[in-house]
């Protein structure tokens, strides 16, 4: 078995900030999306001080009115015309807040339209899609080193949670920083010192959301590591549930997800109850800002150096504005540490080395005659023991070599070795005499067919499975292929022949149809050389025949390697190899290897021993 650890990658060793630039130049790919939202921003942000400051000019002209003093200069520099009647000049005024409102409105409805079409069906959907391309692309490698609940989870909500550093750190963050800058400076025009007093507690803010994101940037990376052990016992329980079942485990079962989901749970309330102080923290310290405001501004307003409208009310109306955007600090840190850990988990298969590929100069080979040699070929996973080792062996076009040996001698590794499901550490594989390195990653695999010992079956038509590695098949193509598979038949016994869709991974076929499918799919793509993984350990004796009828049909004209146990599948075969810790102890024909003491006179003996006793069993039942 491969090591269980992850594979390093670039990534994992990615500090925050190194991190905040790559987001931030996934961000830039989508700069035009970006800027059209940060514009509409801008507009609401002009807009809502445009109406605050109307609302401090109104008031300061009834003020001129009630007490007949001087009306003071306001920031818009309107001159309000004195021979209108005051009803039509603040009729004038709240018409023009209205319009502002109604703008307002609008443009916020169009920045929800413009960030969902940004995030939701831009970024997500190109980002999921360039990690599943990569998943595509890695080697068995990286799947032996991840779960499977792993990889789920970083392809949905840590996708999600890049997303959420566009939205709601990136934008939301730039757009506080300009509103911030322009409700300082308005305040500061109106007047500094005040300014000065109500911002006197920004050094604490500062101070307390450096602390909070120390504080809860690991329990975030905790939270989302007991997510994912929630979900991989989640997927195990329902790959399992048939063994749940029958060992009367369900409720064990439901208590052991009880526990993943509660620790995910208490992990949840640590960091709510931070987030929680934190927020009204920060409420509290923008309150004070309030107060500030009531005493030193009144004071300015009594002594006349601050007007009562465009100066105190739109004052009172910026602060409180930029009270509410720092507000928005503690969403956006609680954002910038769940995203972080989600683009870095992101990033790791993305910067996933891509181990088998073809090289830049790879040689087109759409056909192959089906020439394979194995010359001192060793494999090791992640640097640990050999699992195949000093491998010397030459089949000719058309040969059928059966492999044989105990469970981790390395039978699956060798033939994974074909395909460059994986590269040998040492050694080299030859296809016609060619490195299979040197030639183009599609043709080598395209010339390949694959049978495994659980064949695996999509969601589909049964003439799109059988059609899986050729898609652009005839239908008459495809029946041949079933036909040299012996599965024609059931399939046309099926409700809709072979356009019916199948269950999940084929589990309303019985284990031998779905074998006839799977060297079916095989046969299609008119391999040069067949891939057999143990095709009949899984099936009864009565199904093995009705195989080995489909596989003698299959591996006419092929070169053919098939790991198996049975001497009625090791018979078929032009010679034999045994495996025995990645070594190849002995080969020869079936007649040669029986002559000879070792390993396989072993098994056959065993094999025999058995088959006569189940025939005096027969026997004696049959006289009972």
């Amino acid at each position: 078995m491969p090591d269980a650890t992850p594979t390093p990658t670039a990534a994992s060793g990615l500090t925050n900030k190194a991190l905040v630039r790559r987001l931030c130049a996934l961000a830039w790919r989508y700069r035009l999306h970006c800027l059209q939202v940060l514009t509409i921003q801008l507009v609401l942000l002009t807009l809502g001080i445009g109406g605050l400051s109307l609302t401090g000019v109104g008031i300061d002209y009834i003020k001129h009115k009630v007490d007949r003093t001087p009306l003071a200069n306001n920031p818009l520099h309107l001159n309000l015309p004195e021979a209108w009647p005051y009803w039509q000049v603040l009729a004038l005024l709240a018409g023009f807040i209205l319009l502002f409102a109604v703008g307002r409105a609008f443009l916020n409805y169009t920045y929800a339209i413009s960030v969902n079409r940004l995030v939701q069906q831009r970024l997500v959907v190109d980002l999921r899609g360039e990690v599943y391309d990569k998943l595509q692309r890695l080697s068995f490698r990286f799947f032996d080193a991840n779960t499977t609940s792993s990889i789920i989870t970083r392809v949905t909500s840590d996708v999600q949670s890049v997303r959420m550093f566009v939205d709601q750190v990136l934008i939301q963050g730039v757009i506080m920083v300009i509103s911030l800058t322009v409700y300082v400076v308005y305040m500061v025009s109106l007047s500094p010192w005040l300014t000065l007093a109500c911002l006197a507690t920004a050094p604490l803010l500062w101070t307390l959301t450096t602390w909070h994101t120390r504080r809860t940037q690991p329990e975030y990376a905790q939270n989302r590591t007991l997510v994912e052990k929630m979900v991989q016992t989640f997927v195990e329980s329902l790959q399992g549930i048939a063994v749940t079942k029958a060992f009367g485990r369900e409720i064990e079962d439901r208590a052991r997800f009880d526990a993943a989901n509660r620790a995910v749970l208490v992990q949840q309330h640590l960091i709510f109850w931070r987030v929680s102080l934190f927020s009204p923290a920060i409420g509290f310290l923008t309150r004070i800002n309030m107060m500030v405001l009531l005493g030193y501004g009144g004071w300015l307003v009594i002594h006349g150096q601050l007007p009562l409208g465009t100066g105190l009310v739109v004052f009172a109306g910026l602060l409180e504005q930029f009270s509410g955007q720092v507000n928005n600090v503690a969403a956006i840190v609680n954002s910038v540490q769940q995203s972080l850990i989600g683009a870095r988990r992101v990033f790791e298969i993305l910067d996933a080395p891509v181990e088998v590929k073809s090289a830049p100069d790879a040689l087109r080979r759409p056909k192959l005659r089906g020439e394979v040699a194995f010359e001192n070929v060793t494999f090791a996973y992640n640097g640990a023991a050999a699992v195949v080792r000093d491998i010397d062996l030459r089949v000719a076009p058309g040969q059928c070599v059966a492999i044989l040996g105990a469970t981790g001698a390395g039978k699956s590794v060798l033939m994974s070795l074909v395909p460059r499901f994986f590269d040998p550490t040492a050694g080299r594989v030859l296809l016609d005499g060619l490195d299979a390195r040197r030639i183009d990653l599609d043709d080598l695999r395209r010339n390949i067919g694959l049978v495994f010992q659980e064949s695996f079956l999509f969601s589909n038509t049964v003439a799109a499975n059988i059609a899986f590695g050729h898609p652009d098949a005839t239908r008459a193509q495809i029946e041949k292929a079933a036909r040299v598979a012996a599965a024609h038949d059931f399939i046309m016994a099926l409700p809709r022949g072979y356009d019916t869709v199948l269950g999940e991974s084929g589990n309303t076929l019985s284990g031998g149809q779905r074998q006839r499918l799977a060297i079916a799919r095989a046969v299609l793509l008119e391999p040069a050389i067949l891939l057999l993984d143990d095709p009949t350990a899984a099936i009864d004796s009565e199904t093995e025949h009705e195989i080995f009828e489909a596989l003698d049909r299959a591996i006419t004209g092929r070169t053919t390697f098939i790991v198996a146990h049975r001497l009625s599948t090791l018979r078929r075969a032009d010679f034999i190899i045994v495996l025995e810790e990645g070594r190849i102890v002995q080969r020869g024909t079936h007649t040669q290897l029986m002559a000879e003491k070792g390993p396989y006179l072993r098994v056959a003996n065993l094999q025999l021993v058995d088959n006569r006793e189940l025939q005096q069993l027969g026997l004696r039942e049959g006289a009972a």
